[in-house]
């Protein structure tokens, strides 16, 4: 209750609890996707291999449309950002500076860190496999920053589109991935390069962040939110009833399509619809947030947002490896993901992923705060050692 106490007295009136809620819910759901949407099989050596529950059981898909909030994390992004643009002091190119600084140090830190657990992990006798998924896994969440990096840069002209338009300038985004989409996927399927898809990355994830940038540029009323919501409601169920695009809106094993990488005209209709949601409920999640124990978790996370995407796969690595070594086949953790019984085991271990995941933050999140300590020749080999890591988790070595 102290804590709690301390943080109301801290916040400053004029903090916009609602952006912040919605930041926090949109956290969070990445680390319960990726524990509940992804799972392990373990092989004759007891190596763990990457399975997912969705191969198996096709009615879990809407459960990825819940999941699957990273238009909101890019809305609320857009929303911030044009907000520190404007207090900003020094330029853009200062402040820029600042927003990159901040997304890349604990990813250079997870990456830095896990290059020497794999390397101890293969002195130890941990099989190749083993090491090859969890390296895998904890580099699949960071191209989330990659681009977000990118889309932060481009700020000052997302705000005077914004300016010039309003909410219309995520239109012409929102064309540009239909396009697209009709090339990859209409009648001249076969004709089209694969590469092509990756045209809809950028667009795809600055869809949601220009909503945002207006929003924050209050070009965004409550009638233009429940344009977004309607139709990206119904450009959603069109895309899945008429145009066979896949349900799920993560990949899944053995499927030819995907609609996350890259981004599909289904990932832009979900985030439209979401954005609607979240500017609609904007009050009343703000009037709920005045309560101070409800307020108080939520600084928390946002205090440890880059340390909580960075790490979580490792919280659920921390328990599914060791158990690989020790016991063999342990039900929704180790075992495979193809039976009801899994789904509920796995269930179980959500809190345990949840206490480990707190346990690491406590200490990683050291590598969010400025590296006002550390050397050149520190920083030098934590970033040698990150490429090694990065090479290794992408098959490169």
């Amino acid at each position: 209750m102290r804590l709690v106490e301390r943080i109301e007295r801290r916040t400053p009136a004029h903090r916009d609890r609602a952006v912040d809620g919605l930041r926090t819910l949109a956290l969070l759901a990445v680390p319960v996707g990726h524990w509940m949407l992804g799972g392990f099989t373990l092989d004759g050596e007891g190596a763990l291999h990457n399975a997912s529950p969705l191969s198996s059981f096709g009615f879990l898909a809407p459960a990825s449309w819940v999941l699957q909030m990273l238009g909101i994390f890019f809305l609320v992004g857009g929303y911030a950002s044009v907000l520190s643009y404007r207090r900003g002091r020094g330029g853009t190119g200062e402040w820029l500076r600042g927003r990159v600084v901040r997304l890349g140090r604990p990813v250079l830190g997870v990456t830095a860190v896990w290059a020497a657990l794999a390397t101890a992990g293969f002195l130890a006798g941990i099989p190749g496999d083993t090491l090859r998924t969890g390296a895998t896994l904890v580099i699949q969440p960071l191209w989330f920053v990659g681009v977000y990096t990118v889309v932060t840069a481009l700020t000052p002209w997302c705000v005077r589109a914004a300016d010039a338009v309003g909410v219309w300038a995520a239109a012409a985004l929102l064309g540009w991935v239909a396009v697209v989409d009709l090339l990859r996927y209409g009648p001249y399927a076969d004709a089209v390069p694969s590469w092509l898809g990756l045209l809809n990355v950028l667009p795809g994830w600055l869809f949601a962040y220009q909503l945002g940038v207006a929003w924050g540029e209050r070009r965004v009323g409550r009638r233009e939110a429940w344009a977004l919501l309607a139709g990206g409601a119904a450009l959603f169920a069109v895309l899945l009833a008429v145009f066979d695009y896949p349900a799920s809106m993560v990949g899944v094993p053995g499927e030819a399509r995907t609609n996350s990488h890259p981004p599909s005209l289904l990932v832009l209709a979900l985030a439209s619809a979401q954005s609607g949601a979240a500017i609609l409920l904007r009050d009343r999640l703000g009037a709920l947030l005045r309560r101070p124990a409800l307020w108080a978790p939520v600084v928390v996370v946002n205090l440890s947002a880059m340390t909580v995407l960075c790490w979580h796969q490792t919280a659920m690595l921390a328990a599914a490896v060791p158990a690989s070594l020790t016991a063999g086949a342990v039900p929704g953790l180790t075992t495979a993901p193809d039976t009801l019984g899994w789904i509920a085991a796995r269930a179980a271990w959500l809190p345990v992923f949840a206490v480990l995941l707190v346990l690491i933050v406590r200490y990683a999140r050291v590598f969010e705060a400025p590296w006002t300590g550390a050397t050149r020749t520190r920083r030098a080999v934590a970033g040698v050692l990150a490429a090694g890591f990065t090479a290794f988790a992408l098959g490169l070595t």
